[in-house]
């Protein structure tokens, strides 16, 4: 069952085309001249149930962008997205309840409260059962170390125990569906493979389908099966993971083979 469809997907910006210097400026606020960049570039992808796929580009390759729009955060320039069934954009409310999300450089908790009434708050939000609620929570608890911190607001945590409570808090409401965009950036080895951990977990016990985007390539290769290369706004590569081994042998890790397309597609 497909529980993302994507299809030529765009964004374009627009952006200012001003001169240097004060002269520049002037001309601009008389009159100001507009150009477009395209962020993304008729994108099509699916993704089935309980796959989870890395997803993967250069700095501004679009990845964000793409992740933006498949969450209803941003509306595309042109093209459809459907998750589970919905226009993310149109059905925010109910997109949202079958959604989690995860950006790694910021927080939805609150700042100043403790990170246990976040989760309370979350439940309420959610309307997520008391019995449901606890049993998750004793599970997370467990499982991400929570308890040391559950009492300070989000301002006092560490960049680690943060990305442990944001984890949290997109999985509370038990949605099928999980993004993750730089979750572990910033974090030490031990925090990283906690939460991979944790990932590999929910996605095999409870058939979550996860779509990650990651630095860490190597650390991607025990977690997804599938892999799509993002580069200048289009796909460059989309097949199960072991395929890119096949098809660029001379790699011996993600990182090189990855690595080496974006050099390449930069050189030509």
């Amino acid at each position: 069952m497909e529980v993302m469809e994507v299809r030529d997907l765009k964004m374009e910006y627009r952006t200012v085309k001003k001169e240097e210097g004060i002269r520049g400026s002037i001309r601009h606020l008389i009159k100001p001249r507009y150009g477009k960049k395209e962020a993304v570039k008729g994108v099509s992808f699916s993704i089935a149930q309980g796959e989870s796929v890395a997803f993967l580009g250069a700095n501004g390759a679009g990845k964000s962008t793409t992740i933006k729009m498949l969450t209803g955060i941003l509306k595309p320039s042109g093209g459809e997205v459907s998750i589970m069934g919905k226009n993310p954009f149109c059905d925010r409310m109910e997109n949202a309840k079958k959604i989690g999300v995860v950006f790694g450089q910021k927080t939805q908790l609150w700042w100043d409260i403790p990170v246990i009434e976040t989760f309370r708050l979350l439940k309420n939000i959610y309307e997520i059962p008391d019995d449901r609620y606890e049993k998750n929570m004793r599970e997370f608890r467990q499982i991400l170390d929570l308890d040391a911190f559950l009492g300070q607001p989000a301002r006092k945590l560490s960049l680690g125990q943060r990305v442990r409570a944001d984890m949290a808090a997109a999985l509370l409401h038990e949605p099928p569906i999980l993004f993750l965009d730089e979750p572990t950036i910033g974090l030490d080895v031990a925090v990283k493979q906690k939460i991979y951990a944790f990932l590999r977990r929910i996605n095999e016990e409870k058939n979550t389908t996860i779509l990650l985007t990651s630095h860490d390539l190597n650390d991607l290769e025990s977690l997804c099966g599938r892999l799509i290369i993002l580069e200048q706004g289009e796909i460059l590569f989309d097949d199960r993971m072991d395929k890119i081994f096949e098809q660029y042998p001379e790699g011996t890790t993600l990182e090189q083979i990855v690595i080496g397309l974006f050099n390449r597609r930069s050189c030509g």
